[in-house]
């Protein structure tokens, strides 16, 4: 598609008519064009999930908004996730990557690596920069791993959503009574919108795990299956960031996360998109577009390439991209230090993948050491 004809004409599930964005400089102009609205609510939102036959069950949240309201609810809260305030959170993420490493080293050989460290770590982060009790992790994320699935279907899809804002209500009032020094207590006390600090729970809770997770699990994979560029890192771990670039690139696990739907006629690329019309952009496709990446299937940590899109670009651009580095970073650099003889348990090509969710990535890794 991307040499052949870069916005192609596609079937959603639904039946309906969309279009696929495959192209790096498309994709980047669609995603700062404000004719182009993240409203999941507009009919013409192209959706890859069975649509809900029932009002929404939450206020639009950060990715599903437009301005003018996105500016004023982004600013709110992008100061949580700035470089600085990253940094303070450093030692005690280090901390708990120490403290799960020391349970999967004690433990029986060979060990899930998702269940031992990719989901836990960034589940306890992100648990503690909310407020939320890390002792409900097996709630939300099993009930979030359900939404990630495309195959889930409508009514368990729905039962889940509600449980998940019923616990988050639950939780927004606990903290009127008693306000933590977490985020969620932070945004309360400066405005007691509740509807909208649950969407904004729910988008960050799930969000700030399952993302992480996956990435942590198929740069563990990669990194192996690459000892060349493994060996580097171990030498000079200045090198981490570049690594975690390209992997970042490399995977693009979370691309859907950059669907659009047209509010106006729009040329793009060549092609009229008319109002009312879905836009998927294919950002793992873009991610190879040998236009913005020389040799973009090869895996190179050299590469240097920041442009790439795996936060997606423009007004909506990854909120929490500042704490996703620094979490691959402390995780690859500690694994790999403090575990130098870890290894596949089971070959790469035999594991179970993702292809079934809207955020890639393994759903167990076996290792040993």
């Amino acid at each position: 598609m991307q040499e052949e004809e870069p916005i192609s004409r596609v079937t959603l599930p639904d039946g309906r008519e969309g279009w696929a964005l495959t192209r790096h400089e498309d994709i980047r102009t669609m995603l700062t064009d404000p004719r182009f609205s993240s409203d999941r609510r507009n009919p013409g939102f192209p959706l890859l999930v069975e649509r809900q036959q029932q009002p929404p069950l939450f206020r639009a949240s950060l990715i599903g908004m437009d301005p003018p309201e996105h500016g004023p609810a982004r600013r709110a809260v992008v100061g949580e996730f700035t470089v600085k305030r990253m940094a303070a959170l450093r030692p005690r993420i280090q901390e708990i990557v120490d403290e799960h490493l020391d349970a999967m080293l004690a433990g029986p050989k060979p060990a899930d690596l998702v269940r031992a460290l990719s989901l836990p770590v960034p589940s306890l982060v992100i648990c503690e920069l909310l407020g939320v009790p890390y002792a409900d992790h097996e709630f939300f994320q099993e009930r979030s791993a359900k939404l990630l699935r495309r195959t889930t279907p409508a009514e368990e899809r729905s039962t889940a959503v509600n449980e998940l804002r019923d616990y988050l209500f639950d939780l927004l009032e606990k903290k009127a009574q008693a306000p933590g020094d977490d985020l969620l207590s932070r945004q309360l006390a400066k405005q007691d919108d509740r509807e909208e600090l649950v969407s904004l729970g729910f988008l960050l809770l799930i969000a700030g795990h399952e993302t992480t997770a996956n990435m942590i699990s198929l740069g563990t994979i990669t990194l192996l299956e690459h000892p060349e560029a493994l060996a580097v890192i171990r030498e000079d771990p200045a090198k981490t960031p570049d690594a975690v670039e390209e992997l970042l690139r490399y995977f693009t696990i979370a691309e859907l996360a950059n669907s659009r739907v047209a509010v106006e006629d729009v040329e793009l690329g060549g092609v009229l998109i008319r109002k009312g019309e879905g836009v998927i952009a294919l950002g793992n496709t873009a991610n190879r577009d040998p236009e913005a990446f020389e040799r973009p299937d090869d895996f190179d940590i050299e590469r240097g390439a920041r442009h790439h899109i795996a936060f997606g670009f423009g007004a909506h651009q990854c909120l929490g991209q500042n704490l996703a580095r620094m979490e691959l970073q402390i995780v690859f650099d500690t694994l790999f230090r403090r575990v130098p003889t870890l290894r596949l348990a089971k070959p790469a090509d035999e594991l179970p993948y993702k292809e079934d969710a809207a955020v890639y990535g393994v759903y167990e890794l076996p290792v040993t050491w």
